[in-house]
């Protein structure tokens, strides 16, 4: 712990942001946009650290033909600010291809596009972000026994910096999921590695046989990729349906993502959101778009005709066991009906097994302690997106994702994501602006920090 006296208090930020993936880009343009209608006494001061070296998001999923599944107008400012510079159609303008892209008739733009949507916006905020910089240390500090600020520290190869805010807003983003006791290796991948690993089977013996093991929108997308960018090679979709369920993404269920939705959910008894989550997970959870799954079911019923089937569904079957040998992976299939086991012998594995929320209390130590948990041991988390604390805590946490169980389905996705950085903005003004300390508030540059 750091304890300080008013004396000795350096100037804070009003909050720090861990991570600049597109929830706080977007909550970096909130504040951009909110600065620009306010006086420098007004301003909210900030500064993000995001451990890559550069902006990415998804990178090893960017599949040239691969989709959105949200509209475009759910992008990182349209529903809070209609009239933000900082839009998916105002980057169309600057790339010269609104006209196109309105002509096209389609709400989903490719995802390769959107991701340079995405590296456009940030690259207009970067002045608030330090790329290439892990944080490894957030501290409290104390002033008459209240933890005012916290010291958040950083690295970034042997410099070593500490910045100190009156709040952190977390956005650490998704960590893929592995099955128990599965590895990543050069052979067994996830769906996240898909792209770059691909890459490295290029000039070498070309693969014969692919594994792809899931259900959901990563897993078809991998199967139609792989089968069309290795002509030669087998490809099997294994999953434990009788074949890929569709999404719901008609207009009625599709108000589970509304802003008013949120509310509902936040207020809802424990039961209740049990029932919303079972009731719209088709909506999200290992589903597919209909047109994916025609495609891929027209291409193997062709090749069923035509006598040359390299794309194959084992389904109602799990892996049950996957060994590396120097050159394959030999991959153990069971039926889920006949108890029947099939070996295949892969050139490469592929785990379309989803997300996981990264830890986001695991990183704060002390501060993390500090944070109220409820009965199942989650994180108990206020309607602005605020951490519960114990009283002695006046400085804020705000969660960016890993509030699945109190907002709801939209927690890490991006429908929501304009406004909930909006929300989060509010609260931290209107926070400040009660202060019960009543010291006036200090101004500071985003470059100051305090070197170790």
């Amino acid at each position: 712990m750091s304890p300080a006296s008013p004396d000795d208090v350096p100037p804070v930020h009003d909050l720090i942001g861990i991570g600049f993936g597109p929830s706080n880009v977007a909550m970096a343009i909130a504040l951009t946009e909110r600065n620009s209608r306010v006086g420098r006494q007004q301003a909210v001061t900030a500064h993000f650290f995001e451990r890559q070296p550069r902006f990415g998001w998804h990178r090893g999923m960017l599949i040239d033909d691969a989709t959105m599944q949200v509209s475009f107008l759910k992008d990182l400012v349209t529903l809070r600010n209609p009239s933000s510079e900082f839009s998916f159609l105002c980057y169309l303008q600057s790339e010269g291809r609104l006209v196109d892209f309105v002509n096209g008739k389609s709400l989903f733009p490719l995802r390769v596009e959107f991701h340079d949507y995405f590296e456009w916006a940030a690259a207009k905020v970067d002045d608030m972000v330090s790329y290439g910089h892990e944080v490894i240390d957030v501290r409290p500090v104390v002033l008459d026994g209240v933890v005012e600020y916290v010291d958040v520290t950083s690295r970034s190869g042997s410099e070593v910096v500490v910045h100190r805010a009156r709040n952190l807003v977390i956005g650490t983003g998704l960590r893929p999921q592995m099955p128990d006791g599965v590895e990543r290796t050069d052979r067994v991948w996830h769906t996240s590695d898909l792209l770059a690993r691909v890459e490295g089977l290029d000039g070498a013996e070309p693969p014969s046989r692919f594994v792809v093991v899931g259900a959901g929108q990563s897993a078809a997308e991998n199967v139609a990729y792989l089968h069309r960018r290795f002509p030669e090679a087998e490809v099997c979709a294994v999953f434990s349906r009788y074949g890929y369920s569709p999404a719901d993404d008609s207009g009625f269920a599709n108000r589970i993502f509304d802003p008013d939705a949120v509310d509902e959910y936040f207020t809802a008894p424990d039961e209740t959101k049990r029932k919303l989550m079972g009731y719209h997970g088709n909506t999200n959870y290992a589903v597919v778009d209909i047109d994916l799954i025609d495609d891929l079911y027209r291409t193997a019923y062709q090749e069923k005709v035509l006598g040359t089937e390299r794309l194959r569904f084992l389904n109602v079957s799990r892996v049950v066991d996957a060994v590396e040998t120097p050159d394959r992976v030999r991959t153990t299939v069971e039926s889920l009906v006949t108890g029947e086991r099939t070996t295949l012998d892969a050139d490469v594995v592929v785990y379309a097994t989803g997300y996981l929320p990264a830890d986001a209390l695991g990183l704060l130590g002390e501060v993390g302690e500090r944070c109220r948990l409820d009965a199942q041991g989650r994180v108990r988390v206020e309607r602005d997106y605020r951490v519960a604390t114990d009283p002695g805590m006046r400085c804020g946490v705000y969660l960016q994702g890993g509030t699945e169980h109190t907002h709801g389905i939209t927690s890490s996705l991006l429908s929501n994501t304009a406004i909930r950085v909006g929300e989060i903005l509010d609260s931290i003004v209107e926070r400040g602006q009660n202060d019960a300390s009543g010291r006036p508030r200090d101004v500071v540059d985003d470059e100051i920090s305090t070197p170790l």
